[in-house]
């Protein structure tokens, strides 16, 4: 019955595929304008750009001596372009070749641009069409989340989903997202966790009590030291989780390990206290801050994922408590999932407390025994004697579940007002199946259901019935087959339905919503939708600001930053842990993704000008990244929004998750940086290098530093050409480290941060190069244009949609655009709303 399934599912989604419209090819669009190109636009090529792109050497796979007036295709398109943007940012000809005067740019400029608008006025209407795509696994999991209103804290049904593979940082493009037999068998798999979860149990659990207040084992290092020092009558906490070889950085409960029977909320209360908070101790030495109180966390663990001691994939901050230094009792609520169970961390403690034993002892000798041989008596005398900052907790007591309804809010959005009586009785009528497999349906395919459909569903409730199963089981499988259907697993085309103009406002609405929200339309979308609204301007501009003023918008901004950014690789090279302790201790990490999250979300919520992303004066840090960036710390433990005097950290470049993305956790390279800067900054990507050519020319004899490698690398013509675009984007970033610290030198070798542009212009430090950046604010709002209308449609563009691009960025107001403005545009955009 599962293979019969499996192949079912398979040529649901080979037969949606065929649906897919083809491009038409249309008639020859070419514009003809021969006798004025050959006045204008030759003599011009002929005298400036023919030596480089001509029949002797083709720079950059560009020929220009072939061109005519006639644009016949997009690839003689792309060269008139491609002519147009080098002279727009003076880049060609290079500064030490003959230049033209600016009238002369001008006038080539001036006729080229409005050729190629001609020829984009014959185009409209048939540019690049989106490829049916498949969601991608974090708009699969969002989907379901809002779909059925689940917790999904600790539960990621698409865990097992092969990696959505990315192109250009784009984890969202439907041309790269394919669909294979092993990917349809992980959605079976995943439709019955899903529809397990939902409908169980059935009947509401009683709410017990667990107390424990003893018997407290941790982990076998430092096990046989509590055994000699308290016989495990409490748990003790030394390690942060970001700690290499941990030792007391995770509390489980053993006599707990099965975790809790039923998914629910359940009270968590202990009985614990900060212990040498403040301490004889070089705070310096053991990194840690006594004007602090000491932080305990909860998150999650489960036995059968690994060891309850030692990190996990799925450990979520559940909560945090800011302990007293005396015995106090604390009491949280937390989710848990069933067969998860509370471990407890400390979240600003020691760090690699395996190495600090005999560093301890050697650092403070007249604070411990004289003799002291190997680490197990290390350990024991610097835990019995010694005074260093811990967490101890006494007694916990456990209980629930509690549910905020019974029936839950998932059952009744499955089952319907019937759910309390459908879950007694295990039974449902074929009416109640008809209903909500068509509401859930309707939901679900972000459309309506045909009555083909829904009889289809029908009669595999029947077909399973006939199996043995109950008529809920039954209901259950459908609900399965509507979570493995096309309709549900790939975003609706407008050519999918037979009445067009619907067609096209659900697809709208799906459009939008899995834009800002990275999940399915609500009701109010839909019900737009069937009263025939959405599609007038006021109304869809009023629902983008409803959807960004939403939390559920968050997905967007995290989706973007890693489709734009790429920080969704932040983290995938990791800074050497010798060289770079503080990107562990103090879960820099988390922090530097927060930072670059919260200012993107200020932008958005405050529509403050896009040119903050460049350069701005403020940021959001907590205590650890502004002891990261050396400027004054925030009052709280938190996140606070901080003004910045030292603009060197001004916008994006200043930000660690850009800085540290873009090295590979050893050190810097100011080629990888300035290939980041043009692709992602400035949206003109270099060229990919010449397959002969070594990424660093091995004759380097006699270069002492980076600077002077690179100088010789570029001495070679076959790599003069790009490196002179890429080496000065990345110099401005080298006072930069691996983890975005300032430096001044490499060693003893002083940095020199100036550099200067292709066109000749020079900059001296960070400060002087966001200047020319800004300068430069169209380029970049042309590039973060782009960006926005391949995220939000799911597809590359194209020469073709480059009139659309000009058109959002050169309208109304936009010399200051605000970055909610821009949203707003991209989606009343044609590019957004035609496809």
């Amino acid at each position: 019955m599962r293979t019969a399934y499996v192949s079912w599912c398979l040529t649901l989604v080979v037969c949606s595929v065929s649906l897919v419209a083809e491009d038409c090819p249309g008639q020859s669009t070419g514009t003809t304008n021969d006798a004025a190109f050959t006045r204008t636009v030759k003599p011009f090529l002929s005298t400036y750009c023919l030596g480089c792109h001509g029949p002797k050497q083709q720079k950059g796979d560009r020929r220009f001596d072939e061109l005519t007036g006639t644009i016949t295709d997009d690839n003689s398109l792309v060269d008139l372009q491609d002519i147009v943007d080098q002279l727009n940012l003076s880049e060609m000809p290079p500064p030490k070749s003959k230049r033209p005067s600016a009238a002369e740019v001008k006038r080539v400029v001036d006729w080229l641009t409005e050729t190629i608008r001609r020829y984009q006025d014959t185009r409209k209407g048939t540019g690049s069409r989106p490829v049916l795509r498949r969601l991608n696994a974090r708009e699969y999991q969002n989907s379901i989340r809002d779909l059925l209103q689940l917790d999904m804290t600790m539960f990621n049904p698409a865990e097992s989903f092969p990696r959505d593979q990315t192109t250009e940082n784009l984890d969202n493009v439907g041309e790269t997202l394919v669909t294979s037999g092993y990917l349809l068998a992980q959605y079976l798999d995943a439709a019955d966790r899903i529809v397990e979860k939902v409908l169980n149990p059935q009947r509401q659990p009683e709410v017990q009590t667990w107390h424990f207040n003893d018997g407290f084992r941790q982990q076998p290092e430092i096990d046989q030291v509590f055994r000699r020092v308290n016989n495990f009558a409490w748990m003790t906490l030394f390690d942060v989780v970001g700690a290499d070889k941990h030792e007391g950085a995770y509390g489980p409960i053993h006599a707990f390990a099965d975790g809790v029977p039923f998914d629910g909320t359940y009270e968590i209360r202990l009985k614990a206290k900060a212990v040498n908070r403040i301490n004889p101790y070089d705070p310096a030495f053991l990194g840690t801050d006594p004007s602090e109180p000491l932080r305990l966390g909860i998150v999650p663990g489960n036995r059968r994922v690994g060891a309850l001691h030692k990190p996990q994939p799925v450990e979520p901050l559940l909560a945090e408590l800011d302990l007293a230094d005396e015995l106090n009792w604390y009491t949280v609520r937390v989710h848990l999932d069933a067969g998860y169970t509370p471990r407890f961390t400390f979240r600003n403690g020691l760090m690699d407390v395996r190495n600090l034993w005999a560093t301890l002892l050697k650092k403070y000798p007249q604070d411990f025994p004289k003799k002291s041989r190997g680490i197990v008596e290390n350990r024991y005398n610097a835990i019995n004697f010694g005074k260093l900052p811990q967490i101890q907790i006494h007694e916990i007591e456990i209980t629930g579940p509690y549910f905020d309804e019974w029936p839950t809010a998932s059952q009744r959005k499955l089952l319907g007002d019937d759910c309390e009586t459908i879950l007694t009785s295990g039974e449902m009528s074929r009416e109640q199946m008809r209903q909500q497999l068509s509401t859930f349906a309707l939901r679900a395919y972000r459309r309506p259901v045909a009555s083909a459909e829904l009889d289809r569903l029908l009669q595999i409730t029947d077909v399973r019935k006939q199996a043995g199963r109950s008529s809920l089981e039954a209901f259950g499988d459908a609900i399965k087959a509507v979570l493995c259907s096309p309709a549900f697993l790939y975003l609706q085309q407008p050519d999918q339905q037979s009445d067009e103009t619907s067609s096209a406002e659900y697809a709208l609405a799906t459009r939008l919503s899995y834009f800002l929200w990275s999940s399915t339309p609500d009701a109010e979308l839909l019900d737009l939708v069937a009263r025939g609204e959405l599609s007038k301007p006021e109304v869809i501009a009023a629902q983008v600001d409803r959807l960004l003023n939403d939390s559920r918008s968050d997905a967007f901004v995290d989706g973007f930053l890693g489709s734009w950014l790429g920080l969704r690789e932040l983290g995938s090279m990791p800074p050497d842990r010798t060289a770079f302790r503080s990107f562990y201790h103090y879960d820099l990490d988390s922090a530097m993704r927060r930072e670059t999250h919260l200012f993107t979300r200020h932008l958005l919520d405050e529509n403050l000008s896009i040119d903050n992303f460049l350069d701005s004066d403020f940021t959001f840090v907590n205590k650890p990244l502004a002891r990261h960036y050396g400027i004054e710390p925030p009052s709280g433990n938190g996140f606070e929004r901080v003004s910045l005097t030292d603009r060197r950290r001004g916008g994006l470049l200043g930000q660690a998750s850009v800085l540290t993305v873009t090295a590979n956790g050893i050190d810097t390279s100011p080629v990888v940086r300035g290939v980041w800067l043009l692709e992602n900054v400035l949206g003109t990507p270099p060229p990919a290098p010449p397959p002969d050519v070594e990424p660093l020319d091995p004759d380097i004899r006699g270069a002492t530093t980076i600077r002077e490698r690179l100088q010789k690398h570029r001495s070679s013509p076959a790599c003069y050409d790009c490196h002179r675009r890429i080496d000065p984007m990345g110099w401005a970033l080298e006072n930069f480290d691996p983890v975005g610290q300032w430096r001044n030198s490499y060693g003893k070798v002083p940095i020199d941060p100036s550099g200067e542009l292709p066109n000749g212009e020079t900059y001296r430090n960070i400060q002087d190069f966001k200047r020319l950046l800004l300068e430069r604010k169209n380029l970049f709002a042309t590039a973060l244009t782009r960006k926005l209308l391949e995220y939000a449609t799911g597809r590359h563009m194209t020469v073709s949609d480059r009139p659309e691009v000009e058109a959002i960025v050169s309208g109304p107001g936009r010399d200051e655009v605000g970055f909610r403005d821009l949203i707003h545009a991209v989606v009343q955009s044609n590019a957004f709303r035609v496809e």
